[in-house]
Formats: C-alpha cells, sequence, structure tokens
C-alpha cells in the first residue's frame, strides 16, 4: 500500500507539473504572437519620401512625379521590398519635413559638409555640376570664382548652391539676386536683368528649354556634385542599408544608365 500511495502522489505530482508546462507553454505563445504582430506592424510602416520639381531629376509629368532620381528611387525600394509615400513640396518644406520627421527622406539632395551629420545618406543616385551659364553672346571671362563677384547673378533661394555662395562671401542685392524658382533666372538672363545664372548644369538647360530660352553657354563649373537622398537620423540602418545595396546593384546591371538615357536624348 505504501509502495502504491508514493506512485499516486508522484502521478498526481507530475500532472500539476505537466499542467504547469502547458500554461508556460501558452503564456510564451501569446507573447511571441504579440511580439510578431508589432514587428509586422512596424515592418509595414511607409517610409515617406519628399522631392521638389527639380528637373530632369525630380518633376511632375501629366500629375506624376518623375525623372531620372525618382525612377532610379522607384527600382531600388522595390528591389529592397520597402514600401513608401512619395510626395512634391517646397525645396524648404521637404528639407525642414527630413530634419523633424521619421522615416523620411528628401531627394535629390547635395552631401554638403553642413549637410553630412543631419542626415543618413543613401546614393549617390545621381550626378551634376554646379556652373555659371550665360548668354553665348556674352563678353565675360570667369578664371576663378572670386571674378564672379564683379557680375549679377541670378541664384535659386534655399538650395545647397546659395549656401555655397553667402559661405563664399558674396552679397545678396551686390551680386548675386535671390530668385524664388530656378526657372526665373532663365527668363531674367534673357531680358538681361542678370549677368550671369548660378545653377546646376542638367537642370538649368531643361529649364531654360522648358521657358524657350536658348543661345546659352556654360561660363564656369564651380563644382562636381553628386546627388542623393538624405534620410532623417532616426530611420532604421537596416533601409539605408538595402537602398544603397540596390542601388549599387542597379549601377553595376546597367539601370541607372538606361534610366538616365530616357530624358537625357
Amino acid at each position: 500500500m505504501k509502495c502504491l500511495k508514493v506512485r499516486f502522489i508522484f502521478y498526481k505530482n507530475s500532472n500539476i507539473f505537466l499542467g504547469k508546462i502547458k500554461v508556460y507553454i501558452t503564456q510564451l505563445l501569446i507573447i511571441s504572437f504579440l511580439f510578431a504582430i508589432q514587428v509586422s506592424s512596424l515592418a509595414q510602416e511607409k517610409i515617406i519620401l519628399t522631392t521638389e520639381d527639380y528637373p530632369p531629376f525630380n518633376m511632375t509629368e501629366n500629375g506624376k512625379i518623375t525623372g531620372i532620381a525618382t525612377d532610379i528611387l522607384r527600382e531600388a525600394f522595390k528591389r529592397a521590398n520597402i514600401e513608401y509615400s512619395l510626395e512634391m513640396y517646397p525645396w524648404v518644406t521637404a528639407f525642414q519635413m527630413t530634419l523633424k520627421q521619421k522615416d523620411t527622406g528628401v531627394f535629390s539632395a547635395v552631401k554638403t559638409p553642413e549637410r553630412e551629420m543631419q542626415f543618413k545618406w543613401v546614393g549617390p543616385i545621381a550626378e551634376d555640376n554646379w556652373v555659371l551659364i550665360a548668354l553665348k553672346g556674352s563678353k565675360i571671362k570667369i578664371n576663378q570664382f572670386e571674378d564672379a563677384k564683379n557680375y549679377l547673378i541670378g541664384v535659386y533661394n534655399g538650395d545647397a548652391l546659395y549656401q555655397h555662395f553667402m559661405k563664399s562671401g558674396f552679397t545678396i542685392g551686390k551680386n548675386i539676386i535671390l530668385t524664388p524658382k530656378d526657372r526665373l533666372n532663365a527668363v531674367k538672363l534673357k531680358e538681361g536683368h542678370i549677368d550671369m545664372w548660378a545653377t546646376e548644369s542638367k537642370l538649368g538647360f531643361w529649364l531654360a528649354k522648358v521657358e524657350k530660352v536658348d543661345n546659352l553657354k556654360v561660363l564656369y563649373v564651380i563644382k562636381k556634385t553628386e546627388l542623393y537622398i538624405a534620410f532623417n537620423l532616426n530611420t532604421d540602418q537596416n533601409i539605408i542599408n538595402k537602398l544603397n545595396f540596390s542601388i549599387k546593384e542597379m549601377k553595376d546591371d546597367g539601370t541607372v544608365d538606361k534610366i538616365n538615357k530616357l530624358y537625357l536624348k
């Protein structure tokens, strides 16, 4: 009888033990399920992409945002399997949104020393040059950047090129005039209101064509530049890494060259 009693107690304790195990397993499954939902929810959050009207890199045609940089980024996000939304704003608005808002990016942005630590960077996605453009008949000679201070130059307000002029000692109203839209400088140049136009090479000639301004020439190359997408510092580094990998892959397989040729025929 004593032996049976011991066996009975052992059997009884085993049931209690197994019952506790089941409870623990159930709790673990619930926690795992809730964690999976949370991770899934985070993974489904969209990146917010912002840009400005900056042809041929980013622009609106027939109500759709398109352009060299835009098409490259659409393909990069597709390859990286990352969801995003895309909106166009004035440059200052897009820039400030990206500075302040998590999971937000702005393109096409030049990586200047002042900006480098303010963002996480993907790219470069395109290249362009900062230039001084004049009418073909202009007799102006620019041997070094400092020579440009002797003339009146139209500059787009707020972008990296404007910051470069200010840092280089140019003065608003004396040797530079600011405009809210870069395309206005093409018209001002044609009408003789400015001596030169400071802009990006591809952008400038594209805008001049839109404004039906021709007979232009590049007088001086200020700087060769590369264009990036700048992300808010709180953006997940895995997203940055995936996009950089996708863009490198696109350069290697010729996709980036094909996109450029579509716009620069």
